[in-house]
């Protein structure tokens, strides 16, 4: 066991202690938490950026919105209702279309105006809410995902978490849906976490429940070596998110739609470090190689370029335990 711990902090690896007591609590003021724990908030700022997002067809607060519902939901193409202060994908109802009588969802599934009110009322009485507290249900254009990523997803939208350290991208992944996961990309449900390069956007390991991978679960499909489209929008949008955000030490979470591009799907002020698996490097020397920048003093453009140059470097940064020669910011 104790080898075990000592080979992964030489290799570099990082635990939750760790991140939380070095970058969650030291970078992330949690008096501006509330802009990345409720999805209508983020959506707000990131409008005032110009970083998109997909459209919120409106918001239900009370049972006096309810009135509204059925112009809410009058949506040809479907939509999506999820909770404002969800998290880890619960609660989210993904609509495909309209049937008689009520509507179909993404799993193929029948679902009901009464059901629909139903779940709506459990998100206002905070059941899915962090710390169980009231919530609002927003309703929203429904994503319809790149085909780039047909070959090697189950149903659901994939997605792109970027962690984002004082405006630099330092890691990436792609998130799977898989049918386990019931269609959502989501790890913790079964879904396949890709490794992605920072600094070329093209696929590398994967993993599923901490376990290696090379090809998907479903599909049978291989994973590696494809090209994320919109790579530098992903990569910019990132690092432009922690300017609107103010927060040190995000995850900042991308769909890619095939009518509108890269959409800011939400943020996340405690992400994972489940992505160091998927990339198959430790956190801890990248972070704190990223961490000797002095990122406040650089624009986005800037940020991007040493990104890229970082994570060239990436892999002999954690063979070697940090303290690399420092990169060129461009």
């Amino acid at each position: 066991m104790f080898k075990t711990i000592s080979a992964l902090r030489r290799n570099g690896v990082m635990g939750i202690n760790e991140r939380n007591v070095r970058y969650v609590n030291a970078l992330n003021p949690r008096r501006l938490f509330y802009l990345v724990d409720d999805k209508f908030e983020t959506k707000r700022v990131a409008a005032e950026a110009d970083i998109p997002t997909p459209e919120l067809y409106g918001v239900i607060r009370n049972a006096r919105d309810m009135k509204k519902l059925d112009e809410l939901l009058d949506h040809k193409d479907g939509f999506v209702l999820k909770p404002a202060q969800g998290s880890q994908g619960k609660g989210i109802i993904v609509i495909d279309k309209p049937l008689k009588g009520g509507w179909r969802l993404a799993n193929g599934r029948r679902i009901t105006i009464d059901a629909l009110k139903f779940q709506i009322n459990n998100i206002l009485s905070g059941m899915y809410s962090l710390g169980g507290q009231p919530d609002k249900a927003l309703i929203e254009y429904r994503v319809k995902f790149d085909d780039v990523f047909s070959e090697i997803s189950f149903k659901g939208v994939p997605d792109i978490r970027v962690i984002v350290l004082r405006g630099i991208p330092v890691f990436s992944m792609l998130r799977l849906p898989t049918a386990e996961s019931d269609g959502k990309a989501n790890l913790h449900r079964g879904g396949v976490g890709v490794g992605v390069d920072v600094a070329t956007g093209k696929t590398q390991m994967a993993m599923q429940h901490d376990t290696m991978i090379d090809i998907h679960p479903d599909t049978a499909n291989p994973i590696g070596n494809l090209q994320v489209p919109f790579w530098e929008d992903i990569l910019s949008m990132s690092a432009r998110s922690y300017d609107v955000i103010g927060l040190g030490y995000i995850g900042v979470d991308i769909v890619l739609d095939k009518d509108r591009g890269p959409l800011l799907l939400e943020l996340n002020a405690r992400p994972g470090i489940s992505i160091q698996i998927a990339n198959r490097i430790g956190m801890r020397p990248v972070l704190e190689a990223a961490m000797k920048k002095s990122a406040e003093q650089l624009t986005w453009q800037e940020r991007v370029a040493y990104a890229k140059t970082l994570s060239k470097k990436a892999v002999d940064i954690s063979k070697n335990g940090g303290d690399p020669a420092e990169p060129a910011a461009s």
